[in-house]
C-alpha cells in the first residue's frame, strides 16, 4: 500500500510539472507574443473612462503613424474631425438633431484614457442627422513603437440615437453593442483608401459578453485591438495590406468567439437590431 501512494504521489508531481511546463512555457508565451507586433502595448489599460471615472467604452483600434499621417489617412477614408465642444457647437449639434439637417462634424463628448482626454476624434455620418454616426476617439499613447513610429489607440463606436445617459440622467448619445463590427468598418474604410501597409492584433480587454460603457450601455466584443499602420506621407498609397499573424491560441480564440458573436447576433442579445448593417 506504501508502495502504492508513493506511485500515486509520483504520478501526482509529474502531472503537476507537466502542467505547469504547458502554462509556462507553452500557453503564457503564446499569450504574451500577442504583443510582439507592439510589445509596448503589454500590461497598459484598455479601457477608457469619463469624466467621474466610470468605465468608458472599450479601446478597440489603433493606428501606427505619425499625427499628419493619421489626419491625410482619415481624411482618405471620408472621416471628418469632430469639432471641439463650444456653445455655437452644441447649438448646432441640437439643431442637427432637432431638424434632422446634416452636420458631418458634430463635436463628441469627452472621454479619457490614462487620465488624458482624446487627442483626435473623427466621424462618419450616417443618416440626416448627429443623432446617428460612426465616431472614434484617439489618443497618443507610444511616442516611438515597435516600428519607430507613434502609436495611437482609440475606441471606435456607433451611435444609434440620443437619450438620457443610465447613470447621470444626463442627454446624450447611446452606443450599438457590436463595437467589433465599428472596428471592422473603420479598418476596412482605411484599407479601401489605400492608407494602411499592415494590419495586426494585440490583446484588448478580452473577451467581454455584457460590458457596460460610461452611459450605461451595452456592448459585446472579442476583446482585441486592431492595428492598422499607416503609409508615410499625405499623398502615400498601397496597393495592399498585409495581415500579419497571431499567436495560435488567439487564432483559436477568435475561431471560438465567431461561433459565440453568430449566437448573439441570432438571439438579439444582448445587441439592438436598429443597429446599421456591417
Amino acid at each position: 500500500m506504501k508502495r502504492l501512494n508513493t506511485k500515486v504521489a509520483i504520478s501526482i508531481l509529474a502531472a503537476g510539472l507537466v502542467t505547469y511546463g504547458v502554462i509556462a512555457y507553452v500557453a503564457l508565451p503564446l499569450t504574451w507574443a500577442h504583443y510582439e507586433h507592439q510589445r509596448g502595448l503589454a500590461g497598459t489599460t484598455m479601457i477608457t473612462r469619463t469624466a467621474q471615472g466610470i468605465a468608458g467604452d472599450p479601446i478597440n483600434f489603433g493606428l501606427v503613424g505619425t499625427k499628419d499621417d493619421v489626419l491625410c489617412a482619415m481624411h482618405a477614408a471620408t472621416w471628418y474631425p469632430a469639432d471641439p465642444i463650444t456653445f455655437r457647437s452644441s447649438i448646432e449639434i441640437i439643431g442637427s438633431i432637432v431638424l434632422q439637417r446634416h452636420y458631418e462634424t458634430a463635436p463628441v463628448s469627452k472621454l479619457f484614457y490614462d487620465g488624458k482626454r482624446e487627442d483626435l476624434a473623427f466621424e462618419m455620418p450616417d443618416g440626416k442627422s448627429a443623432d446617428r454616426r460612426h465616431h472614434v476617439r484617439l489618443w497618443l499613447v507610444l511616442e516611438r513603437g515597435e516600428e519607430g513610429r507613434p502609436v495611437w489607440l482609440g475606441a471606435v463606436t456607433y451611435d444609434q440615437g440620443v437619450g438620457v445617459s443610465h447613470y447621470t440622467g444626463q442627454v446624450t448619445h447611446h452606443i450599438a453593442p457590436n463595437v467589433d463590427a465599428e472596428r471592422h468598418l473603420l479598418t476596412e474604410t482605411l484599407i479601401a483608401a489605400h492608407v494602411v501597409e499592415a494590419t495586426y492584433e494585440v490583446s484588448g480587454i478580452g473577451p467581454t459578453l455584457i460590458g457596460h460603457n460610461g452611459e450605461g450601455d451595452r456592448y459585446y466584443t472579442d476583446g482585441e485591438v486592431r492595428i492598422s499602420r499607416l503609409v508615410s506621407g499625405c499623398n502615400s498609397t498601397v496597393a495592399t495590406a498585409a495581415e500579419l499573424e497571431n499567436p495560435p491560441i488567439i487564432d483559436l480564440k477568435n475561431r471560438a468567439w465567431k461561433a459565440v458573436d453568430a449566437v448573439l447576433q441570432n438571439v438579439g442579445a444582448p445587441i439592438d437590431t436598429n443597429a446599421p448593417p456591417h
